[in-house]
Order: structure tokens, then sequence, then C-alpha cells
């Protein structure tokens, strides 16, 4: 009964709108040269990471400089939730220096500061319920209980409000997306979970190399950190010099998306319903690994 069961979803396959990946990743006022061209190139490689990770289903906007304006964000938020749908997943990293007055997070832009108020507005008007939120900002411990949701999971670079001192987050995060050190599975693939883990080590790791006491304390906030995915590597990554293999493993990362809007459906579906959808696309997905392997092969 399985095996007429495999055999007949191989026949029809149930078809599945792509889900897409949304990311928009910001880096605010620097206050000095040397922090103004740090966030601004931290931003640029997380981006360029996100970019490898959606394949041809991404969507990436970065903001530095001028274009981080407040006015700016909220354009670039309101062009998103105009976009996403449900079943899609949105990712937003804040970079740079972020305050807290003991009532309010404000993060650091040209112009007139956001609030983290207004930013948890613009969260909540996604329609995508898989969000994924990196703060790497100085105070921003501040607005992990304010931003959290179910299945959103917020990353904050210090534990609270209180911790004001420039962060060096990012720049760990950046390594966690940007290569293989964070991998810890060796799937090829980095999970919020595994980039979380390794930036928070190696943050502790250089304040004991500085023999210096640590000013930052990061936390994670929400249950599927473990299932998003923030950066691909190696043969994950969608880069090959066959054009073949290419169109392959492009189409690969659209059926992931599938699989990620799958799982994101799952409190709405049925048991069977699940995995039934959940088995398709497992098939599917299956059967275009082996295309790919089979390509490889021969190259």
């Amino acid at each position: 009964m399985k095996t007429f069961f495999l055999a007949a979803t191989l026949l029809v396959l149930p078809t599945l709108a792509g889900a897409a990946s949304f990311t928009l990743v910001v880096a605010g006022l620097g206050g000095e040269p040397e922090y103004e061209q740090r966030f601004r190139e931290q931003a640029v490689a997380i981006a360029d990471a996100a970019k490898k990770a959606a394949g041809e289903q991404g969507h990436v906007v970065v903001l530095t400089g001028e274009q981080a304006r407040r006015d700016s964000l909220k354009r670039e938020f309101q062009d998103f939730a105009g976009k996403v749908k449900a079943a899609d997943s949105v990712t937003v990293v804040l970079i740079g220096h972020g305050t807290y007055d003991g009532e309010e997070y404000r993060f650091n832009v040209p112009g007139a500061d956001i609030t983290g108020a207004e930013l948890e507005q613009l969260f909540d008007r996604l329609p995508a319920k898989k969000q994924l939120i990196v703060n790497a900002t100085s105070s921003s411990g501040a607005t992990i209980e304010l931003w959290q949701r179910p299945e959103r999971v917020v990353i904050t670079a210090t534990k609270s409000g209180g911790e004001r001192t420039a962060t060096r987050f990012a720049q760990y995060w950046l390594q966690a997306v940007s290569g293989d050190a964070a991998d810890v599975n060796k799937d090829e693939v980095v999970t919020a979970a595994e980039a979380f883990d390794y930036a928070n080590r190696q943050v502790a790791a250089s304040y004991k190399s500085d023999v210096s006491l640590a000013t930052e304390h990061a936390r994670i906030a929400g249950e599927e950190s473990a299932a998003f995915t923030v950066a691909r590597i190696g043969s994950s990554a969608g880069s090959s010099a066959d054009p073949e293999v290419t169109a392959l493993l492009a189409q690969r990362g659209q059926i992931e998306q599938d699989l990620d809007g799958v799982q994101g459906r799952k409190a709405s579906l049925s048991e069977d319903q699940y995995y039934d959808e959940l088995e398709g696309v497992l098939v599917r997905l299956a059967l275009l690994q082996k295309q790919i392997d089979s390509k490889r092969a021969v190259q």
C-alpha cells in the first residue's frame, strides 16, 4: 500500500504556491566614520548571504546611510506588506546603535529615530507568519518581549536595554551566515539557531580574549529558530559551472520554499493533510536531488 501511495504521489504531486523569502537589512547611524563603514559593510554582506540562501525566490533589500531614514524603513515595510503572503518568510536585520531610556527603545537612523513600538507595528502588519527579527544593536534586549509573537523568532545582541555599549554581535552573525563555521551538522544549511549559537559563542570568546568584562549577552526567543534557514553554503548555495545544474539548483530552492510553506501551515491543516502535502514535497525534493547528483557525477 505504501509503495502504491508513493508511486501515485510521483504521478500526481500536489501543486503548492511557491513560498518566497523577504529580507530587509538596515544599517543605522554609526556616529563615527569607522562605525559607519563597518555597519554598511556588514549590512551589504549579510544581504548577499540572504540572496544566496533564497535564490530566485528571494526579495532582499538593504538600506544604509541616508537610505535608512525612518520614512524609508516604513516605505519598505509597506512594500513588503503588499507582496508578502502568509506562507512566505520575512527576515529583518538591524545593525547599528540603539538606545533605551527606561521606557522606550529607539533605533538610531539618520533624521528622527524609529522607536521599538513603531517597528513592532511594522512587523505585525506583515502577512507572513514565519518571521525572524535580528536586532544587533546596543540596548536591543529591551525589544525582545515587545516583539515576541507565535512563530516569530526574535534575536537581540543584548539581554536588556541597559547594555548600551556598541555591540560585536553583528560581525559574528555575518561570519555565521557567510561561511561554514556555524554549520554544526554539516548539512550545508545554517539555521537561525546555529547562527545564534555561533555568534553568541564568538562574542563571549572575543571578550575573554581581550581580558575584558563582556558588555553584551545575546538572547533568543521563539520555537522555530532551528527550522529557519539563514544561509546556504557549498553545493547548497546554488552555484555551479554547469548551467543545467544551476537551473536544477534554482528549482531545488523553490521546492525547499514550498516545504517551508507546508510546515508554516501545519497548524491550519489536519494531520492527514499535513503529512500528505509534506510527503509530496519531500518526494519532489528527493527526485530533484537525484538529478542534481547525477549531473554532478559526470562533471
